[in-house]
């Protein structure tokens, strides 16, 4: 195992169990004590986790996010959903990413394909994102370009919106965009609760070439308070939780549906 799949190993089994012993390192990656201690420096050099005796433990700066990232009721739905976006994400395309749990969930699906750990002279991938928790994950990725967006940080979401970030979103041309919401109906479309954050997500999805709403059957006929105008909203990937009769009226606008793991 190469030194960057060592070192996205370690941060997993740092973000599934909170802390990590040096012995760990060395029954489940089978490299020696030594190496398990140099790649745990190097994380700690870059401030991703903090070395303790015999190990380490996460970074609070790194891995401190908001309670709904934390506990989530529907994260196997969006486990199922990360993988079917995942899936349509073509080697060296260039994708737009905003904020939630369910991009989030999209971006460590992203972040542990193979292919795009791949050692390249070009990046395997380049993510836009507005969401500062989503680029923490894939920066210490070295083949997949990060770009983040300019603005203001909305401290319950960790996304970035006003002015900069729309002045940034104007200059890129993205391929795919994937964007996370807080209500879908099939006839008012995606809403948000910050029109702020829907202002944000209206104007990366109208960057892109084709653009996913990403979102778990819980949100199915619920509204929230902003709309994304302008955004034609032609494309759901959601989980087996959808009704028959939902799928039908979403089609019936329009929309074509991906339920993922059907």
């Amino acid at each position: 195992m190469e030194k960057t799949e060592r070192l996205n190993a370690i941060l997993d089994l740092l973000a599934a169990q909170g802390q990590v012993l040096v012995e760990d390192i060395v029954s489940q990656l089978e490299v020696s004590p030594a190496t398990a201690r140099r790649d745990l420096d190097a994380l700690a050099a870059q401030r991703l986790l903090t070395r303790t005796r015999g190990g380490a433990r996460m970074d609070a700066v790194a891995y401190d996010l908001p309670s709904r990232y934390a506990r989530d009721d529907q994260a196997a739905q969006k486990q199922a959903i990360a993988q079917a976006a995942s899936a349509l994400v073509p080697k060296g395309a260039v994708i737009g990413l905003c904020g939630g749990t369910t991009s989030t969930a999209i971006a460590h699906a992203l972040g542990m394909r193979r292919d795009l750990m791949e050692t390249s002279s070009k990046p395997t991938l380049t993510v836009v994102t507005n969401a500062i928790n989503i680029a923490a994950q894939l920066v210490v990725r070295p083949n997949i370009r990060v770009m983040v967006t300019g603005g203001v940080v909305n401290p319950r979401s960790y996304e970035l919106v006003g002015p900069y970030t729309d002045t940034i979103l104007q200059r890129v041309a993205l391929d795919l965009a994937f964007v996370g919401v807080n209500g879908l109906d099939p006839e008012v479309g995606p809403t948000i609760n910050d029109e702020a954050e829907a202002a944000v997500n209206a104007l990366m999805s109208r960057r892109a070439s084709q653009t996913y709403v990403v979102a778990d059957s819980s949100k199915i006929g619920a509204r929230s308070f902003a709309t994304l105008s302008g955004f034609n909203f032609s494309n759901l990937i959601t989980d087996s939780g959808i009704t028959a009769e939902e799928k039908a009226a979403f089609e019936a606008a329009g929309t074509k549906v991906i339920v993922a793991g059907a």
